[in-house]
């Protein structure tokens, strides 16, 4: 299948986590299958700064689990919640380093469908699960993130949601009204 998006490349995302994931509003996230091309435009994404950030999976170090996290950059880091959920990521800094962004939310191009809001909503709406976990992002494959040019107007940045550990970092980032 021929790809009408030019990946994003990996220097884009060997950069801290909280510059990137500010800068992943307004990018196409798209996800090829069975079904065809499906996009969505982030809407909303949360940074976690990697072992220094009490509410980061690599907060203790690197592990089996969390290891895509410690680079290279611009891989997916896909994992399990409630028993229910999957959550994308992706990997941020240089190899040895652990940071990462979660996906939050999206909003759908082309299909009417409206707005994603949830990381487990937006992870099943794509099809995304384990089966993608340390994919690259940077080349046109089954999932990969792009740049069509359009950039948000305004820029809201909060505390991070769903979450007990560093809750007062302001490393939520979303598009918006302020």
């Amino acid at each position: 299948m021929r790809c009408s998006y030019k990946p994003l490349p990996r220097t884009f995302f060997n950069r801290p986590p909280d510059v990137v994931a500010p800068e992943l509003l307004g990018k196409l996230l798209i996800r090829r299958g069975a079904t065809g091309e499906q996009r969505v435009r982030i809407e909303e994404c949360e940074a976690y700064l990697g072992e220094g950030d009490a509410a980061a999976h690599a907060a203790r170090g690197m592990t089996a689990r969390n290891a895509v996290l410690f680079g290279p950059p611009g891989h997916a880091y896909i994992y399990f919640i409630y028993g229910m959920h999957w959550c994308l990521n992706v990997s941020t800094l240089p190899k040895g380093r652990a940071g990462g962004v979660l996906f939050r939310a999206g909003r759908w191009l082309a299909s009417g469908e409206g707005r994603l809001r949830g990381p487990g909503l937006l992870t099943r709406a794509l099809g995304i699960d384990a089966s993608l976990r340390g994919h690259d992002l940077t080349k046109p494959g089954a999932l990969f993130l792009a740049d069509d040019g359009v950039q948000p107007v305004h820029i809201i940045a909060s505390p991070r949601v769903g979450i007990r550990k560093a809750t007062a970092l302001p490393l939520r980032f979303r598009t918006g009204v302020p």
